[in-house]
């Protein structure tokens, strides 16, 4: 809040205002009674507590509610009111709505001297709120515009369109819900809204509105190969039509990761036109089989379920690069927007040619993006299937990146791995400096190193090339934990969670964060991710020790302590010498099962094999904190000190 209220500045503020719902029906001391519920649960929520004890939030009581002004981001009040929500309905008798906008807000202080505050962005914050019934969180256009550009909020918000408000206002609402929060009913007032009222907006204008740019969602192509084994290959393409047109200034393309969250389910398409906000839907197939190649591509208008375009490809195999780009091509020309020179040079560029290295390439990628980093015989095959693809086209620069990434990972973990991937990422940059993950892992590579100046320019060059990459994401919490910068580690883990939804490892990674940071009830949100991904691998991969791990260490944070144990002893009988795993469990074991003697013990042959990397991780994170000061951990600290030669670096 500004440090002096009376000047009356204004500025872009976001407001979350409630009330109770029914409130003035109440006899008074129940209305008194509800108030001060409704406080306690506000107080009791973390956003709330954050915000305030940063000084950058106001309180403005309402009589029978509140209005909160938050000054740092539009995800705070929808956080606040998704945390008040979830203890709301445990609480039956208390109905509250919100609603939440951002705009100007200008601290007053009225006749008793007392702050106050003033505004549209409070006033249209209430205006929301009074559209909705007990349990909906509403939002302002500008505020779901805002949210929709992470995939973690995506999902979640619903189109109402214009809703009439006080004094003839026209407002355009969403309704945020989850399964946890939120009301996922429609208004009452919408419902009994005239038609004569409601907002009508031709195909075209919702199309195409004017000055906006057109919204697409390219659905996963399906599989239909006839071999489940091929489906790396109808994801890669699918994910590749993504890339294409995300460089296409005059298109919104929706993440792969919030497309991909309809992989495998029957859609209706207006529906998911309206879910995520889009004009438009891109479906498909894929069957590769003998050397040939057959697609079947549709452009869908979400508005009224007809199709704009309409093709099928019947190609060989090595005919793939040219087909993406008439798919790309075609799209553009159906909807006719326009293609700069460089936009339509950026979607012809392919890493390569060779459909064998590209084919070799896909395999190792999805490797990579449903696996876990410490998997070292994962990193193995990764470095094989990327080697061969590089004989094949020495040219091949992302290829080049995933072997520096896998090689990296190799000598962080398991002390082998060569130059660790410096000289695989060198090579990749020197094919193509716009390479964001060649950066990316040059940033872990130096972070390894310690040399963290290095490491941060090499991680900012690469959030700036591409800050929708799973993997630059991740590098960069991964490097902003090991500098023990655990919020804004937690900002990049909470992305690459939501970018990649086979990545366990990210979201273990934000139970230990959360827990570090005291925020119990995000660290078991994390908890209950890392669990149903790490299941997931399991159901395909029973024998899968690092999500076995990892899964382990969810369900102790989740109170599941006897089968935590289960899990980590069949780890044990299963893959006994995966490091990683040996590692999660027994964070699980000093931490929640407060079985110190059995962590140890279950660490103790990692710390014989493990390489520096997960040695210095090992040093600073919080999770083996019950044990670091015991004289056994100490002394395994530094024979693997010794061992790997870094006693004069230890921190």
């Amino acid at each position: 809040m500004p440090e002096d209220p009376k000047a009356k500045r204004m500025e872009i503020a976001h407001v979350l205002f409630m009330d109770i719902v029914g409130y003035s029906t109440r006899l008074t001391d129940e209305q008194q009674a509800l108030v001060d519920e409704l406080n306690q649960i506000v107080r009791s929520s973390d956003e709330f507590n954050k915000a305030a004890a940063a000084g950058r939030l106001m309180k403005i009581p309402t009589g029978d509610g509140m209005a909160l002004i938050f000054y740092n981001s539009p995800e705070q009040p929808v956080e606040c009111a998704v945390e008040i929500s979830r203890v709301l309905r445990h609480h039956p008798d208390l109905p509250v709505r919100m609603g939440v906008h951002s705009g100007p807000v200008s601290a007053v202080t009225d006749v008793n001297d007392r702050v106050n505050a003033a505004g549209v962005g409070i006033n249209l914050a209430q205006r929301l709120m009074d559209c909705g019934d007990a349990g909906h969180i509403l939002l302002s256009k500008r505020v779901a515009e805002d949210l929709q550009q992470n995939g973690r909020w995506r999902p979640h918000l619903h189109d109402l369109g214009e809703m009439e408000v006080k004094h003839g206002e026209r407002v355009h609402v969403f309704n945020f819900y989850t399964d946890e929060a939120g009301n996922s009913d429609l208004p009452k007032k919408l419902i009994h809204t005239r038609p004569e009222q409601r907002s009508v907006v031709s195909s075209a204008e919702k199309v195409a509105p004017k000055g906006r740019r057109f919204s697409i969602c390219v659905l996963p192509f399906a599989n239909i190969s006839g071999d489940v084994e091929q489906e790396y290959f109808s994801d890669g393409i699918s994910e590749d039509i993504i890339t294409d047109l995300s460089k296409v200034s005059a298109l919104h393309v929706v993440s792969r990761n919030t497309a991909f969250t309809f992989k495998g389910k029957a859609v209706d398409v207006r529906q998911v036109a309206g879910q995520l906000n889009v004009s438009h839907v891109l479906e498909g197939s894929v069957r590769k089989a003998a050397g040939r190649v057959r697609i079947t591509a549709q452009l869908i208008d979400g508005c009224n379920d007809s199709h704009v375009w309409a093709e099928r490809y019947d190609r060989d195999l090595n005919d793939i690069f040219a087909l993406q780009d008439e798919i790309s091509h075609a799209i553009v020309d159906a909807l006719k927007v326009k293609l700069l020179p460089e936009e339509k040079k950026a979607i012809e560029r392919h890493g390569t040619e060779n459909v064998d290295a590209y084919n070799l390439y896909l395999l190792a990628r999805q490797s990579y993006a449903t696996g876990f980093e410490g998997d070292s015989r994962r990193n193995e095959a990764i470095i094989r299937l990327c080697q061969r693809a590089v004989e094949i086209d020495p040219n091949y620069a992302e290829a080049w990146a995933l072997i520096a990434m896998a090689e990296m990972l190799l000598r962080s973990t398991m002390n082998r791995g060569g130059d660790g991937g410096l000289a695989a990422a060198e090579r990749a940059l020197e094919l193509n400096a716009d390479l964001a993950e060649a950066h990316a892992v040059k940033a872990r590579i130096f972070s390894e190193e310690k040399r963290h100046d290095e490491a941060s320019r090499e991680i900012e060059t690469a959030l700036r090339l591409d800050l929708e990459s799973h993997q630059v994401n991740k590098c960069a919490a991964l490097l902003r934990f090991r500098q023990q910068r655990l919020e804004e580690s937690v900002r990049y883990f909470e992305k690459a969670v939501a970018l990649e939804d086979g990545d366990f490892g990210a979201a273990g990674m934000l139970i230990t964060c959360y827990l570090a940071l005291g925020n119990p009830e995000a660290a078991r949100r994390s908890a209950k991710i890392t669990l149903a991904r790490a299941e997931k691998v399991l159901a395909h991969d029973p024998n899968n020790g690092s999500a076995m791990g990892h899964g382990s260490w969810a369900l102790a944070a989740l109170g599941q302590g006897e089968r935590a144990k289960d899990w980590m002893a069949r780890a044990l009988l299963i893959d006994p010498d995966n490091l990683t795993m040996r590692y999660n469990s027994a964070c699980a074991l000093a931490n929640n099962l407060n079985d110190k003697e059995a962590a140890l013990e279950i660490l103790a042959p990692a710390f014989e094999k493990m390489g520096a990397g997960l040695l210095n991780h090992a040093k600073i994170d919080p999770d083996l904190a019950p044990i670091r000061d015991d004289p056994r951990f100490k002394e395994m600290l530094e024979v693997a000190e010794r061992r790997l030669g870094t006693q004069t670096n230890r921190e």
